[in-house]
């Protein structure tokens, strides 16, 4: 039913209401006057006046019913064959066209073009189209169809799947290090149906406003004027959505390919109350306005491409040709909403005089489904005009009983017909923004709880609050990702470069327990946003805050510092301490092990997470590096730098750097550790120097002959003489008490006959130690109650390490049968024993072990200690 044409008629049927009703209550005024007042001359007293306006009057408005009816069946019928399709030109234009013709209406750009592609020169050869793809490369394209292909060097390959399909799946890394990253744009637009003005546009990358409002001048031929602020009654509103892919070179920054394509959709917007009886409408004119209930202005001669509170699929144009120059093939189905399918892209073949409707006979043409609709609607136009003959026949009744009543009661004062229109729910304010309040959207932000100001980015909520600062303008925020509490590192746009390759090692890196993990990245015009771990402190932190020297703030010290001791009374770390600096070893095993060099390794980018347990994970991997198949090194004059301080001397004199690197700045970070933040080579100002002339001093750790062979194996100025980061792993300084007592026992057992064989070099070299193990007859060292209990089984010699090794195999083996007062002097089994032998014997582990690396470490026993 055409609602336009309603409307006029019930404005026809309020006015004669109107004037009927008026008519009413001024003669019942008159006729009550009269016994009231003498007789005056009215010109509604005179019965001739009444007897000719109900005879002219009732005709008057059936024949202006009659007229409009005609005039909107001509216009119907006009506009049959105007119908307009919806377009996308290759450069971004969006166009209303008229089907038939390909003749432009009205016009807008959208933004960049929907569609191009690049791929780097593979060749020297000009000709790109004729160039071969070389053996076991590929890059994806959109073809003519809008799908995605591979193309290979075996050829062009479907893959079945859409661009946004494809973008979920992202970002990828493949073995060799490339990486292939997409993103994805939303734009929408809000324009005038009629005349095609642009009037608003939403970015979803915006960041200060959630829109912008765009006046701009348009292309429309037989254009009326209007007003900028007036609102029009049909609106256009378009979604365009831009999907890239990019594709990297392994270990670089060239892009070898990508791929833009854009999706648009479209949804025609109306002013009319949702909860009518939606139906496709007649073509009246949109901007149909009138000064008067009998003035029409009927100047447009074009159909809307889709019906009110629809949505479809904007027509896409492949090629640069004039749009004239092309006829639609077929007409998009219209639906409304509230669901929808969209419809396939259908493509623009050029003008030809075969009638393209009847290609698919199973779908009706417009033109058919014009027809019947036309013949529906003025059955039912028909039908109204009935229904209002009869309305107006009855008030002409009723008019005629009043005056024939001659009622001499005061009548009651016309009442005003109150017309009562049904508004639907208004779900945006009135500059188009979306009230969340009565349309809420699920915003996982949202559920976490956040008292500092900030704004959102995307998925990511970035507070105010500053966590910590880095080179560069890096500073460290409080935010939330996706509902998850995290650390943003917002890094100077300028410096993409730092940030791709930190995303780079991240993604190949960060599954592992002693790594940051890294969630996501979000950008604006001028930062890149990386959504990391949450982490409590930083190592330096920690350290620093546990000796007294810095004060954190309540949070995290309720979090992480309850019952946290870092060092034992005897200065030997904590086994909290070791765990810590044990997981810092292990991430960087994880990092070595894929082939990335971090190259800034300090106690600032070890931080510090409270789990079940304190955990320690390597974090700020900027200017890591990833050495790709064979490469053992990054070259000289590498770009990038680490920390003054903390950087190996390789590194300051800008030599080859390797794995190394990273083993000296750990040997460093160890060392801050174990003495409560020193620095093996001396104060800030002199660190640089003392190290290129390798001034370091381990004067503090000597008392741990554990810690002083690794500190002065990863400090060695010649980097192919520092052990590899598995190995210390595991070194004996990250051994627990019952892994200690255990390797002395299974070297006991391994020594035990050597003096069987002839010159036993195993057996001699490990004599030799005896003066720097034992430093001098162990029995001296200990209480006389034990040595008076050894000496009751055995006969030991008391300046030999066998011997001593022979006592403490035995009386682990045998201390349940060990009198009480011994297993009191002991201790328990094993931090007891490791505790007694140790502080008498401090040296005996490490000069044991490597004598035993050295002679044993292939032998199948000694493997769970280079494994453990």
């Amino acid at each position: 039913m055409n609602y336009a044409l309603i409307r006029y008629l019930f404005a026809d049927f309020l006015l004669f209401l109107l004037l009927f009703g008026s008519i009413d209550s001024v003669q019942n005024l008159e006729i009550s006057k009269v016994n009231q007042a003498p007789a005056r001359r009215s010109l509604l007293s005179f019965p001739d006046f009444f007897s000719c306006m109900y005879t002219w009057l009732p005709a008057a408005i059936l024949f202006s019913l009659f007229i409009k009816v005609k005039i909107c069946i001509s216009i119907h019928a006009a506009a049959i064959n105007h119908d307009t399709a919806l377009v996308a030109a290759l450069d971004g234009t969006i166009n209303l066209v008229y089907r038939d013709s390909g003749r432009i209406i009205w016009s807008f750009a959208s933004g960049s073009p929907i569609y191009s592609s690049y791929q780097a020169s593979t060749s020297h050869d000009d000709d790109k189209e004729s160039a071969p793809v070389p053996e076991g490369s590929y890059y994806v394209d959109c073809g003519d169809d809008w799908k995605l292909y591979a193309h290979t060097d075996l050829g062009k390959v479907s893959m079945d799947m859409t661009m946004e399909e494809f973008i979920r799946i992202m970002p990828h890394v493949s073995e060799d290090g490339g990486v292939i990253l997409g993103s994805k744009k939303t734009t929408a637009f809000v324009v005038d149906a009629n005349t095609g003005r642009l009037i608003r546009v939403h970015h979803s990358s915006s960041t200060n406003e959630h829109s912008n409002f765009i006046f701009q001048k348009t292309t429309m031929k037989n254009e009326k004027s209007t007003m900028v602020n007036e609102k029009p009654d049909k609106q256009f509103s378009f979604t365009r959505t831009d999907y890239l892919l990019t594709s990297f070179a392994a270990n670089s920054d060239k892009v070898l390919w990508n791929v833009t394509v854009a999706d648009i959709d479209v949804a025609l917007l109306c002013q009319e109350p949702p909860n009518k009886i939606i139906r496709p409408s007649l073509p009246l004119p949109n901007n149909l306005r009138s000064k008067s209930s009998v003035d029409f202005d009927f100047d447009f001669d074009f159909n809307m491409p889709l019906s009110c509170q629809s949505k479809a699929v904007v027509h896409r144009l492949r090629t640069s040709h004039k749009l004239g120059s092309y006829k639609i093939h077929g007409k998009q189905a219209e639906k409304k909403v509230p669901i929808l399918l969209l419809p396939q892209n259908k493509p623009l073949l050029p003008n030809s005089n075969n009638n393209l409707d009847t290609q698919n006979p199973e779908i009706p043409s417009q033109q058919d489904v014009k027809k019947v609709n036309f013949l529906s609607e003025g059955r039912m136009a028909f039908v109204v005009i009935f229904i209002l003959i009869i309305a107006i026949g009855g008030l002409m009744y009723r008019h005629h009983t009043i005056m024939a009543a001659m009622l001499k009661q005061k009548p009651s004062s016309s009442s005003r017909r109150k017309r009562h229109r049904k508004q639907g729910r208004i779900y945006a304010n009135e500059d188009g923004n979306v009230d969340s309040e009565r349309n809420p959207v699920l915003n996982f932000n949202h559920l976490i709880e956040c008292d500092t100001e900030g704004r959102s980015i995307g998925k990511l909520f970035v507070s105010n609050k500053e966590i910590a600062k880095g080179s560069n303008g890096t500073v460290v925020l409080e935010g939330v990702y996706e509902g998850r509490k995290v650390a943003v590192k917002r890094l100077v746009r300028a410096h993409h470069d730092v940030a791709f390759k930190e995303i780079q090692n991240l993604i190949a890196s960060d599954q592992h327990p002693n790594i940051v993990r890294w969630y996501g990245v979000e950008y604006d015009h001028d930062f890149v946003y990386l959504s990391l771990e949450r982490c409590a402190c930083s190592l330096y932190d920690l350290i620093q805050m546990k000796k007294g020297g810095l004060e954190l703030d309540s949070i995290n010290r309720d979090i992480i510092m309850h019952d946290v001791h870092l060092w034992k009374p005897n200065g030997y770390p904590s086994p909290i301490l070791l765990k810590l600096m044990r997981d810092i070893v292990s991430g960087l095993v994880h990092l070595h092990e894929l082939g990335i060099i971090h190259r800034d390794l300090k106690p600032h980018n070890v931080l510090i997470v409270k789990e079940k347990s304190i955990c320690g994970k390597l974090s700020d991997m900027g200017i890591s590096r990833r050495l790709v198949g064979d490469m053992l090194s990054l070259g000289l004059h590498a770009t990038g730098s680490g920390s003054s301080g903390w950087q190996a001397p390789e590194q300051l004199l800008h030599g080859r750097q390797t794995r190394a690197i990273d083993l000296f700045s750990l040997g460093c970070v160890l060392f801050f550790c174990m003495t409560c933040g020193r620095h093996p080579f001396g104060d800030h100002l002199e660190r640089d120097v003392n190290v290129v002339k390798n001034r370091v001093n381990l004067f503090l750790v000597r008392h741990i002959p554990e810690a002083f062979d690794l500190f002065s194996r990863l400090l060695n100025p010649n980097p192919e003489l520092r052990p590899r980061a598995v190995d210390v792993l595991h070194h004996p300084l990250f051994w627990d008490s019952e892994v200690r007592m255990s390797f002395l026992r299974d070297t006991s057992d391994r020594v035990e006959l050597e003096d069987r064989e002839c010159d036993s070099v195993l057996l001699r070299e490990l004599e030799s130690k005896g003066s720097v193990a034992l430093g001098g007859k162990w029995d001296e060292k200990m209480e006389p109650e034990f040595i008076n209990n050894i000496g009751r089984y055995r006969r030991y010699k008391y300046n030999g390490v066998r011997d001593l090794l022979r006592v403490i195999r035995n009386k682990l083996n045998h201390y349940r049968e060990l009198p009480k007062e011994i297993q009191e002097l002991l201790g328990g089994v094993p931090e007891g024993f490791n505790d007694y032998f140790g502080s008498r014997f401090p040296k005996l582990l490490m000069e044991v072990y490597n004598v035993m690396y050295h002679y044993c470490k292939d032998e199948e026993w000694f493997y769970k200690y280079l494994e453990h």
